[in-house]
């Protein structure tokens, strides 16, 4: 993280800026917040389908070990920035959305995580440049960095052909 965001992460920063500067800040945290939530559901979902080999289901659960890290880290900004972060919703309400009961293999499973982390690989690149504070768009990118990675290796592991250029952050 950069010396900003450490700061404003251990409550300093927030000090210096006021309600109304972060306001935007947080609405941001939040809606990726939200997409942490619906990430983590999602492998939880795949995981419990039974539907993922041994070795597949490892990679998920690692995946899903990020989005837990994630979680914490953006959830904890909102609060260290006088902020209230978005709950989560239930596994129930996140199968409906997700179309969970549609998860007929391990293939289904994999294009339905690989649709999501590209969401967010794109979220966070949309926003990067919407941050007040400079600290929280080089997190929104690393955290994109993340999200790429698993893309690249859920497509690897679907067999698709490499992505054209530039097709991150479209």
């Amino acid at each position: 993280l950069s010396a900003g965001a450490v700061l404003l992460l251990a409550g300093k920063g927030a000090a210096a800026a006021t309600k109304g500067d972060l306001s935007n800040d947080i609405g941001i945290l939040n809606v990726a917040l939200g997409l942490e939530h619906q990430g983590i559901a999602a492998y939880t979902l795949g995981a419990k389908s039974g539907l993922l080999q041994k070795g597949v289901l490892d990679v998920a659960v690692k995946f899903q070990d990020d989005h837990k890290v994630h979680r914490d880290l953006l959830a904890g900004a909102i609060t260290k920035m006088g902020g209230k972060p978005v709950t989560e919703k239930t596994l129930d309400e996140y199968a409906k959305a997700l179309n969970a009961a549609s998860l007929k293999s391990q293939e289904d499973v994999l294009k339905l995580a690989l649709s999501l982390e590209l969401g967010a690989t794109n979220a966070y690149l949309s926003v990067i440049p919407s941050f007040k504070d400079r600290g929280l768009a080089q997190v929104a990118a690393r955290l994109a960095a993340d999200e790429t990675a698993h893309w690249a290796i859920l497509n690897n592991a679907l067999g698709l052909p490499l992505p054209k250029a530039m097709l991150f952050g479209a």
